[in-house]
């Protein structure tokens, strides 16, 4: 790397707010709060929502949305369009 164009890359604790589960890696972000870690040095303290830890989709709770209702949600609520902008059909405009 060019020297002097580049920020500070250090090692830093990321912390999951909602598990409290903490990992150490390399970063340019910093923070005003340390915590030691296992290995008896300090670090900067990352708090983050969420992570791998805590992500529905990397744990295994994600869910299915009953998308077919959504979408009779959405036409009940503001009706249904027609595509194309038109309010014409295919056959009125000399389409097929």
């Amino acid at each position: 790397m060019k020297a002097g164009i580049h920020p500070d890359y250090h090692p830093v604790i990321f912390e999951d707010v909602s598990t409290g589960k903490r990992f150490l890696t390399r970063s340019t972000a910093t923070g005003t709060r340390t915590a030691e870690w296992t290995d008896g040095n300090s670090y900067p303290l990352i708090t983050v929502d969420v992570t791998a830890d805590s992500h529905p989709f990397w744990t295994g709770a994600n869910r299915v949305l009953d998308t077919q209702g959504r979408v009779e949600k959405f036409e009940r609520k503001y009706g249904r369009r027609q595509r194309g902008g038109s309010s014409s059909t295919p056959t009125e405009r000399g389409e097929g």
